[in-house]
């Protein structure tokens, strides 16, 4: 029996395929909101207050987008 005969097992057939978000960049803009936001509390108020809109917009775009891709997967989920 050569070597080549002892991995030729099938693999067992796939179960459940998993499901991954597509590629986004909300993701890291919502760090940046987020590093904005603790500078600015040691520079600025304007800038702490530009990262706060952006973390929060971010956030809510990042919770939607999920929500919806939850909703297309299949009943059984």
């Amino acid at each position: 029996m050569s070597r080549s005969d002892d991995h030729a097992v099938d693999a067992p057939p796939v179960g459940e395929e998993i499901h991954l978000p597509g590629p986004s960049v909300v993701p890291a803009l919502n760090a940046l909101g987020v590093a904005l936001t603790l500078v600015g509390l040691m520079i600025s108020t304007l800038l702490s207050a530009v990262g706060v809109v952006i973390f929060l917009w971010t956030l809510v775009r990042w919770i939607r987008d999920t929500r919806r891709d939850v909703a297309e997967l299949p009943l059984e989920h």
